[in-house]
């Protein structure tokens, strides 16, 4: 009876979670704009999807700002996560106590602060609010992750084995290519993922930054949402949807060790 009443309680919490997602998936493929009944099946909202100008270059503004700002924070955030680890321990418990902040910090006042600060320095470096404002707020909510994905490793990676490279023969950069970022890169990895998906899907951060001449794609569908849903947004959201299952099936495939069959 347990054990029937545990599968009930995971059934509901996975019909809670997906539900919505299946009814946009059905909706998605629905001949009228009514998101009250099915009147039939249509592709005709994926094929409106592909013109829409508003909607395609807002998917490249968010694609082209996740890519750039991943790259950037994993690059500073593995500099910094190497400079914190050699710190002394009262020096490194601070540092990391202002790493934590930006992750604890609600959105919104990230979100404001980083508008207020752009606006004080844009008479300064003539920056106008856009896509460079977007990047540099983007690099810095995501460098605290990458940090705090990197450094753990660190903590677990033998210090020997770095410092037998070096009575080898290998210089320190040599060394470190060679011997530390094998170890780590599983760290840098899952930071690099967590930042670009934290930046394909922060909203809040974005409004605040963007200005009128830039919007990535969440700023556009809540543009759009204000007035009504457009069918083709559900038609994006499917492809996004399927998209991300489609990858992680991909990875667990890649992951499944040789010999075990489904």
């Amino acid at each position: 009876m347990r054990s029937i009443g545990k599968k009930l309680y995971l059934a509901c919490c996975f019909l809670f979670l997906y539900a919505p997602i299946a009814v946009l998936i059905v909706f998605s493929f629905n001949e009228s704009k009514n998101r009250a009944t099915f009147t039939g099946f249509t592709l005709k909202w994926y094929a409106s999807l592909f013109q829409n100008e508003l909607i395609m270059r807002s998917l490249f503004n968010t694609l082209i700002v996740a890519a750039a700002a991943s790259i950037i924070a994993t690059v500073l955030g593995t500099i910094a996560a190497l400079g914190i680890s050699g710190m002394r321990k009262r020096m490194r418990s601070a540092v990391m106590n202002i790493t934590y902040l930006p992750v604890i910090n609600p959105e919104i006042i990230t979100g404001i602060s980083m508008m207020l600060l752009f606006v004080f320095i844009k008479e300064i470096f003539h920056l106008e609010l856009g896509f460079v404002t977007v990047l540099i707020a983007h690099i810095t909510f995501c460098l605290p992750y990458v940090i705090l994905n990197v450094l753990p490793k660190l903590r677990q990676m033998d210090v020997s084995l770095y410092e037998a490279a070096l009575d080898l023969g290998c210089t320190p950069v040599s060394a470190f290519i060679k011997v530390v970022l094998p170890q780590i890169m599983p760290g840098i990895a899952s930071g690099f993922l967590m930042s670009f998906t934290f930046s394909l899907d922060d909203f809040i951060i974005t409004y605040f930054t963007s200005g009128s001449s830039f919007q990535t794609l969440p700023v556009t569908i809540y543009s759009m949402t204000r007035m009504k849903v457009n069918p083709q947004i559900n038609a994006l959201s499917t492809l996004m949807f399927v998209a991300v299952l489609v990858l992680l099936l991909l990875m667990n495939v890649r992951k499944k060790p040789k010999g075990v069959h489904a």
